[in-house]
């Protein structure tokens, strides 16, 4: 195939005018084309006058060759693609694998080791992906809390109700196979193309029910409401895991692929003797917009939307006392979301269906936590030091798992808030109050300095009436379980192979996924003696 570079598609033009583009560029005709499609889409709004796509294609032709010769353009060359290839499997083990969570790393370790013919036993603390969704309700309609299923525990882990963003900054082959796996279950296939591909929580679920029946499918178990309460550790190897502090299941290699929130499982991995440290995280919180002032202030005119989509940013400061600020996880259209996990204390996050439909934009704001910031050298100073912050919230906010807000113009000039132009999408919903009551001074001093310089790149964004709803405390894992760099075992036990997100090895569903292909392969190479 050949594939042709920077085909600017404009406002109000149609996609069946690319390949017409894309003939030109080529010098040839059109009913000379087998077959094209979409390698990529990006979107230039740079300058607001001129807005447009540009668009990638890859082209089945005749002659191929010859046309490549003729043509001396920079953006026409040859199409390659990368196929995943997998591990080759030598040896039979004594015991099926064990993998320990079912998000996007423990999901995508499974997988791959059922495809292999591996037949692994996936162990969730949570409920199924349907399931999980009446828990979630209940917490949002009636402030009723389950510690084991909820927005961050549950089959598909925490990025299913997080819009199922599938950004990522690493450059791994094996992002594609992901993508071709979610598409092979039901994602939009746009996800293999676009330049910020998400597949939505309502999509997402059905996707994630699909892998799971694959899962079974191909020979895997996959046990849900079964919390892994103990790793067995004998002469420093795993010999398996005990479940819901009774159950034993014998294993030699065991798939750690816990969820950033774990934290009872932090500790009690921890009091095993498994070696961990802490890791910097940031915090702060979620700001909602109108998603309309977004669109005018990205597009222009908030109209282009419908061309374009839901407009997004992405902005980052560096404050003067040190600290860096940056948006992270942006919804348009999306929802600000409970993800409370334990008793007592908020915490926020937030969500978009595919359609990205609502009225709100919302965002993280986060400010960089360092080490240093924690009490104490202990691993899970981190852990304590999020507690801290959400039992603040809970208690300010007056409980029900309602989230302490303010309105912008209020948190720059140090007052709490009593009414609010940008009506919150957030449920069980919000109590407002002096965000100073929470954050430390260095959290906050931050925030304060960076809004205001994020209002000069998008226009309305230190707005007095934006709204803040906090604290955002889950965006990483303040723990990284470590591990042999070669390997990808534990360092305090061969056979034991911590991954994902929650072990500190990835930020968000594709780095998680591919970090749990990764530990897969490592399975399949300890099987075959192969390191």
């Amino acid at each position: 195939m050949i594939r042709i570079k920077n085909i600017k598609l404009r406002y109000g033009q149609n996609k069946d005018g690319l390949l017409a583009m894309a003939c030109k560029k080529l010098k040839i005709k059109p009913e000379s084309v087998k077959s094209w499609k979409i390698f990529k889409q990006s979107l230039d709004v740079r300058n607001k006058a001129d807005i447009f796509y540009i668009y990638t294609l890859d082209l089945k032709i005749n002659n191929e060759s010859g046309v490549l010769k003729r043509i001396k353009n920079a953006d026409v060359q040859k199409a390659e693609y990368t196929k995943y290839e997998y591990p080759k499997l030598e040896n039979t083990p004594k015991d099926r694998p064990i993998v320990v969570g079912f998000g996007p790393a423990g999901m995508f370790a499974a997988l791959i080791l059922s495809q292999i013919g591996l037949k692994p036993i996936v162990f969730e603390r949570g409920k199924d992906v349907y399931g999980r969704m009446k828990d979630i309700r209940l917490l949002m309609e009636e402030g009723r809390l389950n510690t084991n299923s909820n927005i961050q525990f549950g089959e598909g882990g925490a990025g299913t109700f997080s819009d199922g963003k599938l950004t990522t900054r690493i450059k791994n082959p094996r992002c594609r196979k992901v993508l071709e796996e979610f598409v092979s279950h039901g994602a939009p296939e746009e996800i293999m193309y676009v330049h910020n591909p998400h597949i939505g929580t309502d999509r997402l679920v059905d996707v994630v029910k699909s892998i799971r029946e694959d899962i079974i499918r191909l020979g895997g178990e996959i046990n849900f409401n079964s919390t892994v309460t103990e790793i067995i550790i004998e002469n420093g190897d795993v010999k398996g895991v005990v479940v819901n502090g009774k159950e034993k299941f014998a294993g030699e290699n065991v798939i750690l692929a816990l969820g950033h929130s774990a934290r009872d499982t932090f500790e009690m991995l921890y009091n095993t003797g498994v070696k961990m440290e802490q890791k910097p995280f940031a915090i702060g919180a979620r700001i909602e917009h109108s998603q309309e002032m977004i669109n005018k202030s990205q597009y222009g005119k908030s109209e282009l939307a419908d061309f374009f989509g839901p407009a997004e940013y992405k902005l980052t400061y560096t404050a003067s006392n040190g600290r860096g600020v940056y948006t992270f996880c942006m919804c348009p259209g999306g929802y600000v979301v409970p993800a409370a996990s334990e008793e007592e204390m908020t915490a926020v996050n937030g969500m978009s269906y595919y359609s990205r439909s609502g009225k709100n934009a919302n965002s993280a704001l986060l400010v960089q936590v360092n080490t240093e910031d924690f009490k104490s050298s202990h691993p899970l100073s981190g852990v304590y030091f999020q507690r801290e912050i959400e039992k603040k919230a809970y208690i300010l906010s007056g409980g029900g798992y309602k989230a302490p807000a303010q309105r912008v113009g209020d948190f720059l000039g140090n007052c709490p808030s009593k009414e609010n132009e940008v009506e919150t999408t957030y449920k069980p919903g919000i109590t407002y109050c002096n965000l100073d009551e929470i954050f430390p001074e260095y959290v906050l001093e931050a925030m304060k300095e960076a809004i205001p310089a994020m209002g000069k790149k998008i226009k309305g964004f230190d707005s007095a009436g934006a709204l803040l709803v906090a604290p955002e405390s889950r965006s990483s894992s303040p723990v990284r379980i470590l591990r042999d760099l070669k390997s990808g075992e534990s360092l305090s036990a061969k056979g034991l192979f911590p991954s994902g997100e929650g072990a500190g090895y990835a930020g968000g569903i594709m780095s998680a996924a591919v970090d749990g292909i990764l530990s897969a392969e490592m399975v399949v190479k300890r099987i075959n003696n192969d390191y």
